[in-house]
Formats: C-alpha cells, sequence, structure tokens
C-alpha cells in the first residue's frame, strides 16, 4: 500500500517525469484538486478518480491516505512540485496516522522554473520565492518577508499573485520592493505556462505596479544584476567575461 504525492509539473503531459508517469500508471486511485486530476485525465483512464474544491485539502489527503491503508496504490497529484506549496508537506503530517502507508513524494516542475524558462534565465543566482496568498500567511507576515528579500537583494518569485478577491496585493508588494530598487528593475511574467493560452512578457517594476495578475501568473523581480537580453529576462551571475 503506497500513497504516491505527485507533481505533475505545470501542465502538459510533456513535462511530466518518468518517475511521475510510473507512479501514476502503479496507482489505481488517483486523488487531487479538480483541474489537475483533468490535466492527468488521458493517461489514468479507467482509474477511480477523486477531487475536491479549494480549501478542502485536509479531506483530498486523507482521503488519499484511507484508501491506501485499505491496500490499495494512490496518486495525489498536485500541480508544479509536490513540495512547493502543493499536499507532500500535509500528506507527511497527516500520515503519522497511518502507520501502515508509505508515503512517496514525487517531484516536479514548479512554476517558478517553468515560468523562469519561458522568460530566459531570471533565476540565475540567489532568489526568493513568497507566495502573497494570505488564506494560511498572515499579510503582515508576507510583508517582512518581501521586504526582507529585497533588502537581501534576491532576485524575487512571486507566486499566486492576484485573484477575484485579492486585486491588491501584488501592487502592494511591488511598492514594497520600491523602497529598494528602482522602478526601471526589469521584471516578468509568466501566465498558464504548459497549457491553453500561455504567455509571456518581460516589463519594469514601475509597469508591474499597475498590473491586473490572477492565479495561474507567476511572477518574476530582477535585481541590479539582471537585464534585458535579445529580448529574454537574464540575472548575470557574474562569470568573467559575461
Amino acid at each position: 500500500m503506497r500513497l504516491y504525492v505527485v507533481g505533475i509539473g505545470p501542465g502538459d503531459n510533456k513535462y511530466l517525469s518518468g518517475e511521475a508517469r510510473a507512479a501514476l500508471a502503479d496507482s489505481e486511485v488517483i486523488a487531487g484538486y479538480p483541474l489537475y486530476v483533468e490535466l492527468v485525465r488521458e493517461l489514468v483512464a479507467g482509474k477511480e478518480c477523486f477531487s475536491t474544491p479549494m480549501r478542502k485539502e485536509t479531506e483530498r489527503c486523507v482521503f488519499a491516505l484511507e484508501k491506501a491503508a485499505e491496500g490499495k496504490n494512490v496518486a495525489l497529484v498536485c500541480s508544479g512540485d509536490a513540495g512547493v506549496y502543493g499536499m507532500a508537506g500535509l500528506c507527511l503530517e497527516l500520515a503519522e496516522g497511518y502507520p501502515a502507508v508509505e508515503l512517496v513524494v514525487v517531484p516536479g516542475i514548479t512554476a517558478a522554473l517553468s515560468g523562469a524558462a519561458l522568460l530566459g534565465s531570471p533565476l540565475s543566482n540567489d532568489f526568493a520565492v513568497i507566495s502573497l496568498s494570505d488564506l494560511l500567511t498572515p499579510w503582515s507576515v508576507i510583508e517582512k518577508r518581501i521586504d526582507g528579500a529585497a533588502r537581501g537583494g534576491f532576485v524575487i518569485c512571486l507566486y499566486n499573485p492576484g485573484s477575484m478577491k485579492r486585486r491588491d496585493h501584488l501592487a502592494a508588494a511591488c511598492y514594497i520592493i520600491l523602497r529598494e530598487r528602482g522602478p526601471e528593475t526589469v521584471c516578468g511574467m509568466a501566465r498558464s505556462v504548459g497549457r491553453g493560452g500561455e504567455s509571456c512578457r518581460v516589463l519594469s517594476l514601475g509597469e508591474l505596479r499597475e498590473m491586473t495578475v490572477d492565479m495561474f501568473t507567476t511572477v518574476f523581480i530582477g535585481n541590479n544584476e539582471t537585464a534585458v537580453i535579445n529580448g529574454k529576462m537574464v540575472t548575470r551571475r557574474g562569470y568573467p567575461g559575461g
């Protein structure tokens, strides 16, 4: 009895690792957020599928663990990487109550990496990843993290930069970063990577502050070493002759 917590990457099956494909093939039951289950539907035809909406993550994990405890191999699918804002941590916490279940975390390509590749190479040096969602983390804590990353000179990658209920969080984050960086700072946005409507854009921090974005967008804010080179967002690492 095994529970795979599987990172399926940005969406298109071409981004699935061999380990992820093997985990899906080995599983009798597939669980996840509805969109993520749908993204792997063609690979799990005929298998039992279970999904729960946003804010029902605990119920999703408990279902997967209970099915595994019954003696079935289960794959709990997560967008991107299962351990980066995914279900791996929660499953590991809950698995203490299911000692007979073998839990295997299967890595995937997270949005920071797939979005960065689309834009160029903004993460060539040290960077910080911060989620702007305040469902589980107070906004006051998020503000401190943004400020710390800006002061530390990190390239900053922002997850969950906006939603119907959080229209002003990206602008608020930009204002914090503007205390340390100029409005001409190179930034980038990548949306729906590996899915229909994939797009990306390189722009300035001043322009980014005025943008409206959604949950399918990942935002990249450069530092003093980030430049636009042949239309791509590139953070120089400082190689001799570079």
